[in-house]
């Protein structure tokens, strides 16, 4: 992914971005001291001012707010840039002198030293980067959707009203429906808002699947899983974005922190939960699309029979896991769905085993 630059003349940078200005730490490839520091504004005129006209050089940076553009700006001025995952790099996220200099003199030691040190990350860029804005701004409103339901239902509870259960996108109705008038004068504006925001998440699953039909027909085959809807689908496609970067299926679930944390330390090896690197929507989605699978209506499949198998051992929380096991399965299973190019077969592992597809 990252070439090996000529090292004659050129340095290693680290770059520490921050909203008005950026710290840079420039070292030496030959002996690795400081050749200089300085400040650079976070703005393209700025970014283009202090590295338009110099020599090509390996710039590393971290993931931030900033990234994706100073990122792609560098890299359109001829730069080798590394964007470095902090949640890989301990030395510096977790560090307790914490300061704009030291980091980005961190940054560049990495960066001299070896580049895989730094976990480095690639930004999305054009229709991916639009897209997966999209599914972003959609969990945005069920979030803010969410909040407002709980803050209603606290204070209905508090005056020994219950809102009776229901849909989320019917909620605003029962809430007028069994709120007192003068609770309701007072709750007016946050139920108006909980229609309106529902009636703009409507809009964004109508443009989702819009996208996924039109734009992606990777994530079209992916929905031949019963439980993959078009929102989980998009959201795989673009958060996986390249599965040959994968060379086994088993890794996905690796990366979307779904596979159980280790600590090995002698003969201790403590149960530990998953990992939940990676990204939070994505796991969100298939572990939504587990509980479906695993819940009444879900259709009899591999998938289906292995989580009921978990959850018939019982033991503490047993469902959670087998939902938890289901959804990381499920990730694998789509990104070999997606790189065979085969039809889905929801009992493959049943016929494997000589068992009866139409057993319960």
């Amino acid at each position: 992914m990252y070439e090996d630059i000529s090292r004659a003349g050129s340095a290693v940078i680290g770059m520490d971005l921050s909203d008005r200005w950026s710290t840079v730490c420039e070292l030496s490839w030959e002996d690795g001291e400081v050749s200089a520091e300085r400040k650079v504004k976070t703005t393209r005129e700025g970014m283009e001012e202090a590295f338009g006209e110099r020599e090509r050089c390996r710039i590393a940076t971290e993931v931030g707010p900033h990234s994706a553009w100073v990122s792609e700006l560098l890299e359109s001025l001829g730069h080798e840039v590394i964007v470095a995952n902090p949640r890989k790099v301990r030395l510096i996220g977790e560090n307790r002198c914490k300061d704009d200099r030291l980091d980005a003199e961190r940054l560049a030691r990495l960066a001299r030293v070896d580049v895989k040190l730094l976990a480095p990350i690639r930004h999305r860029r054009g229709r991916a980067r639009r897209d997966l804005t999209l599914v972003k701004a959609r969990e945005a409103l069920v979030r803010s959707r969410t909040a407002l339901i709980n803050h209603i239902r606290g204070v209905a509870k508090a005056c020994g009203i219950k809102v009776p259960e229901c849909s989320t996108p019917a909620f605003h109705l029962r809430a007028v429906e069994v709120l007192p008038e003068e609770l309701l004068e007072v709750l007016a504006p946050l139920v108006e808002s909980l229609a309106h925001l529902s009636r703009q998440i409507r809009r964004y699953d109508r443009e989702v699947e819009r996208t996924v039909k039109a734009v992606y027909p990777e994530a079209e085959r992916l929905r031949q899983i019963r439980g993959v809807g078009p929102l989980t689908a998009l959201t795989y496609a673009l958060v996986v974005w390249r599965p040959e970067r994968f060379d086994s299926s088993a890794k996905v679930a690796s990366y979307l922190g779904l596979v159980p944390a280790r600590r090995d330390s002698g003969d201790t090896r403590p149960e530990l939960g998953i990992t939940k690197e990676g990204d939070v929507l994505t796991r969100k989605l298939l572990v939504q699309a587990a509980h479906y699978i695993l819940g009444p209506f879900g259709p009899d499949c591999d998938l289906r029979r292995f989580g009921l198998r978990l959850i018939a051992r019982g033991g503490q929380g047993a469902k959670k896991r087998a939902r938890v096991a289901v959804a990381r399965k499920l990730a694998v299973v789509m990104h070999r769905l997606w790189v065979s190019g085969e039809d889905y077969d929801p009992f493959f592992v049943a016929r494997q085993r000589g068992e009866a597809p139409e057993a319960a």
